[in-house]
């Protein structure tokens, strides 16, 4: 867990599922994505969670949980600046991105 916040504080969350390029194996992933916690996500202050799962057939799904669905959105633009997560991003077939926000309703 990135914040020592409860999950009740989890207003919204941001799910990515993709696969990788070809090359790129998943402990090549597993690396980037230890690292974009470190170097980037563990400083945004209303992160609740973030997870990297994978499923069947090569699909990954990576989550990440905040205080509000605007703030996912916003904390998923940075990504697009971050040089961490930018070297995360190069890992992904670009193709296969699919991209979901969600609010906490209950």
């Amino acid at each position: 867990m990135i914040n020592p916040m409860t999950f009740s504080n989890m207003g919204g969350v941001e799910i990515a599922f993709f696969k990788l390029k070809a090359g790129v194996t998943e402990a090549d992933l597993v690396v980037l994505s230890h690292r974009v916690e470190a170097e980037f996500l563990s400083q945004q202050s209303e992160l609740v969670a973030h997870c990297l799962l994978k499923g069947a057939d090569g699909i990954f799904a990576d989550i990440a949980m905040a205080t509000s669905q605007a703030k996912a959105e916003e904390y998923c633009q940075q990504w697009l600046t971050h040089p961490v997560a930018l070297e995360y991003l190069e890992l992904i077939d670009q193709a296969s991105v699919e991209m979901t926000f969600w609010t906490r309703i209950n």
